[in-house]
């Protein structure tokens, strides 16, 4: 007969939890690379001069607040938490006006270094639709 107790102590074990998008991604290296190849776009794509230009100079610290944000978001380390506390990124990008156009440039962006970096198709999907979820919710004008 079936019993749950038994077959749990004879297997204490915890199921494994399926893989994070940052363990899916390949961890640190391919999320830093991931920031990087975003911010490289941004800064070599004259379509998207705009957006460029609202963000901070020199890029290395920004660049490197990013990685720390996409860990965490991604269900890797939470290092940008343990630095400066909740994300709140609507409230951070408040100073900054940010319209769809602008958003569009960002997805430009992101798409480009997802196909460089993210090689799982669903995967890619996924992020994409999260990535834009995202992103849409940080338009603060028209």
């Amino acid at each position: 007969m079936f019993n749950l107790k038994n077959l749990l102590k004879k297997n204490p074990e915890k199921p494994t939890p399926p893989p994070t998008p940052y363990q899916q991604i390949g961890g640190e290296q391919q999320v830093r690379r991931l920031a990087d190849l975003f911010y490289d776009y941004m800064e070599n794509d004259a379509h998207v001069k705009p957006l460029l230009a609202i963000h901070p100079k020199p890029m290395d610290s920004i660049r490197e607040r990013f990685f720390e944000f996409l860990s965490g978001w991604l269900g890797g380390p939470p290092l940008f938490e343990k630095k400066y506390g909740h994300p709140r990124l609507r409230a951070r990008h408040l100073p900054y006006k940010i319209d769809s156009k602008q958003r569009d440039m960002w997805m430009l962006c992101m798409n480009q270094a997802l196909d460089d970096v993210v090689t799982d198709k669903l995967l890619k999907k996924q992020l994409q639709a999260s990535f834009y979820q995202l992103a849409t919710h940080m338009i603060n004008t028209d």
